[in-house]
């Protein structure tokens, strides 16, 4: 039978974590400064390698897609999808997006539109343009890219090669993953999730504040946000408790409702026809110019540099650092769908409609910013979401909707998380404990808190990038082991495929 008890992985991992939120709490100048010098280091000297790498699993994902491989199962050849199409999609869009999604709608697109454009001048039509390219760049192909490579290879080897599940377990191809090799492998895709899913708890809390604030008298600050993780600490627990297919899968059932009712409302009350115009225009450009957008360092302009290390750079760096959770989740929920179905689906429909969504949110902005209706742009990064639904009818009603939205995303990322972090600190378990999951939410929220205090969004972010960089080595490996061990079922696929022909 296999051994489902915790190991040193997870005391370790607790260790380190705990070290850190110690020195946060104690020292939280050093703390932020020390990954304001670490972010930095790996933006200006690695950038172009977050930019190759990432590429590189696109084009992994398309040739799966194109390739036998396609054909294999992941799972054994008579299993079944556990879950139908719109409820698969629900959970993996909660997990993969969530909060983001909220966070960024309106706030990313005005920022490069009025405050920094990529290229262009900014309040400019060809800044309109910019702006939603590159926010969809950002959301699209190359972020579901990396969760797909990561979801790959763990379903592959747990559903296909009853491997335990674990990170590690992946890499069995290349090398013995039973010692302290694999052990530190393990480590290192903990700590990256925990950074990456506490990074965005700690944006879920700050938006939440902001919408309160916006419409309330209440403060935005530290000490609110404090009480907004500790009050969502505790429902996240609670869904926890129930197990991934009560509290997960109905909360991500909610998020798809709520979403939608959010997207409708302002796609029917604002401008819809320049709405979707802005979705049509700006798709057939990022299709375009997506090769020159995916390599693009500017080596020889200083400030385009630094807009990519604080855009293409960071965003790069907090999907690599949320992937080892969300692959590992839609990896549990993926178990009977072919290579070609599941790689297809993660990479070509999230995106879709992610670009969707910041038409609509983004467009909205845009709009009452270049009419001189509102000055969006002006207010806070978590408030220019409800500044757009001041500007429309039911806006509070609205606004109501999306702090719950947010809060709902919130428990679903954070139970989500605890989940994925309690399958592999228990040696991949399928069912982790309760008490394991309820360790890690701990630990999630008080990380979470720790980074708001020593340095608010800033050291979220910081911390995020740092975290990402050594997993994203352990990603091309696990490409490298799935290859090897797809090459190895090569002769299978020409057998199937003789057989089938024969049968035709």
């Amino acid at each position: 039978m296999k051994n489902t008890s915790t190991g040193s992985v997870f005391y370790i991992t607790i260790g380190i974590l705990v070290l850190a939120v110690i020195l946060g709490a104690v020292a939280p100048h050093i703390l932020e400064n020390a990954t304001a010098a670490a972010q930095a280091f790996i933006s200006e000297r690695f950038g172009w390698y977050y930019l190759i790498v990432v590429s590189l699993f696109v084009l992994v994902c398309l040739f799966i897609i194109v390739s036998p491989y396609g054909r294999i199962k992941l799972g054994k050849p008579d299993d079944k999808p556990d879950y139908n199409i719109v409820t698969w999609f629900a959970m993996l869009f909660s997990a993969g997006m969530g909060i983001g999604l909220v966070f960024w709608g309106a706030a990313e697109p005005i920022h490069h539109y009025a405050v920094n454009s990529p290229t262009a001048d900014v309040k400019t039509p060809a800044a309109i343009k910019e702006a939603m390219r590159f926010t969809y760049f950002h959301w699209g192909i190359h972020a579901w890219a990396i969760y797909a490579i990561i979801a790959l290879c763990l379903a592959y080897f747990k559903f296909r090669r009853d491997a335990s599940g674990t990170v590690s377990s992946s890499l069995s191809t290349l090398m013995n993953t039973d010692g302290a090799a694999g052990k530190t492998i393990d480590i290192i895709a903990v700590t990256a999730t925990v950074s990456g899913v506490a990074t965005t708890l700690g944006f879920g809390a700050v938006q939440i504040n902001g919408g309160l604030s916006f419409t309330t008298a209440l403060q935005s600050g530290f000490w609110i946000q404090f009480a907004i993780i500790a009050v969502v600490t505790v429902l996240f627990l609670l869904s926890a408790s129930t197990g991934l297919n009560k509290g997960i899968r109905i909360l991500s059932n909610t998020n798809l409702v709520l979403a939608l009712l959010l997207f409708v409302f302002v796609l029917i009350a604002g401008p819809t026809l320049y709405m979707l115009n802005l979705f049509t225009n700006t798709l057939g450009e990022y299709i375009q110019k997506l090769p020159a957008m995916s390599f693009r360092i500017a080596p020889l302009t200083q400030s385009n540099r630094e807009w990519i290390n604080n855009w293409t750079i960071f965003y790069w760096a907090w999907w690599i650092a949320w992937s080892p959770f969300v692959g590992t989740f839609i990896a549990r929920v993926s178990k009977g769908r072919t290579l070609r179905q599941f790689t297809a689906g993660v990479l070509l429909i999230p995106p879709l409609v992610s670009f969707l969504w910041f038409s609509v949110f983004g467009g909205a902005s845009i709009l009452l910013e270049s009419e001189g209706i509102a000055a969006i742009s002006e207010l806070s990064t978590e408030e220019a979401l409800f500044g757009v639904f001041e500007h429309y009818p039911l806006g509070l009603v609205m606004s109501i909707l999306a702090i719950c939205l947010i809060s709902v995303f919130f428990i679903t990322s954070a139970d989500s998380a605890t989940f994925v972090l309690g399958m592999q600190t228990s040696n991949g378990t399928m069912n982790p404990a309760v008490k394991v999951k309820f360790t890690w939410g701990i630990m999630l929220s008080a990380t979470a808190v720790i980074l708001l205090y020593s340095g608010g969004l800033q050291a979220l972010e910081n911390t995020m990038i740092v975290a990402a960089f050594p997993f994203s080595i352990i990603m091309v490996m696990m490409v490298l082991a799935l290859f090897k061990a797809l090459k190895e079922e090569k002769p299978g696929l020409k057998a199937e495929k003789s057989k089938n022909k024969q049968g035709g």
